[in-house]
């Protein structure tokens, strides 16, 4: 039983939400406006807002057919019968609420309760459980219209990272949106290889994410397109600070991402994709250490 509910968490996933919050964390300690207190509650709202998102996600795609006996990827629990459909859904429930909850003591012990900014971040906390969840729910969920990847980037990378770095000391640099949109580049990617993999069956579902618009070889270019941004937009962060040898050392996660997309133009089946799911997001939690910790060494 805890084995189905572990597959249902996606626990490789979970990499992208610690490096968003992780990369805003580096970055207030760069800054010199680090707080513990809201580095942890962070990164325990993330993850549960990720696991949210995965639960919503396996038992929407079955609920509208995009899981279906045609799907090239694993089997998720509620196509295989693993986790019947009204446990998934209160599963959901319980999630949604443990993010809350988890998100207003972030909250209280950041910007203190009943202040105009504890009322904002409130908004964009819950705006982030609909979203959620809405992605593939609903009558007119938002990933079947191909908006995933602007979710994606805006709460894995911008809001996410701009966030993060807020919380810890109510202010806010403006560079800090390269390195955010460098997080939200690489979480992008991580759904678009999903995407490429899915490609036949989300279209006979009716989901038309990018890659089921512009096709696979396009979706691939897209691909090489975020990788690379995503790259560009921490190294012009880093020439402004002067940061010279950081760049050396970031340069590393580079050779992961390059090897990536080596993998994803070779791949010839769905098969050969999935594994690259993992490998892209444990490359970005990866770079974002390598990031950290460098810039706060050197």
């Amino acid at each position: 039983m805890l084995k189905n509910w572990l597959e249902a968490f996606r626990l490789r996933t979970l990499p992208l939400a610690l490096s968003c919050i992780g990369m805003g964390s580096f970055l207030a300690a760069y800054y010199g406006t680090f707080n513990i207190s809201v580095c942890i509650l962070s990164l325990t709202t993330t993850l549960f807002l990720q696991v949210l998102s995965n639960l919503a996600n396996d038992y929407g795609d079955s609920v509208h057919g995009a899981d279906s006996a045609e799907r090239e990827g694993p089997q998720r629990s509620v196509q295989k019968g693993s986790i019947s459909t009204k446990a998934m859904f209160n599963s959901i429930i319980v999630f949604a609420i443990l993010s809350f909850i988890s998100g207003v003591l972030l909250l209280h012990f950041s910007v203190g309760i009943g202040s105009t900014t504890f009322y904002v971040f409130l908004g964009l906390g819950l705006a982030a459980i609909a979203a959620a969840i809405a992605y593939t729910n609903g009558k007119r969920p938002y990933g079947y219209s191909g908006l995933g990847d602007i979710s994606v980037f805006l709460f894995f990378g911008l809001l996410g990272v701009c966030g993060t770095y807020f919380l810890h000391d109510e202010s806010l640099e403006v560079l800090i949106l390269l390195p955010a949109a460098s997080c939200g580049f690489f979480a992008t990617g991580v759904l678009n290889v999903n995407n490429i993999r899915d490609i036949k069956s989300d279209k006979a579902a009716g989901k038309n994410s990018i890659p089921v618009r512009i096709g696979k070889r396009n979706a691939i270019i897209y691909h090489t397109i975020l990788i690379t941004l995503g790259c560009l937009a921490s190294i012009v962060f880093l020439i402004i600070h002067e940061e010279f040898y950081a760049i050396i050392s970031v340069a590393i996660s580079f050779l992961f991402f390059a090897k990536h997309l080596n993998k994803v133009y070779q791949a010839k089946s769905s098969t050969e994709l999935d594994p690259q799911l993992k490998f892209l997001a444990m490359s970005t939690l990866l770079f974002v250490l390598l990031f950290g910790f460098s810039v706060l060494a050197l």
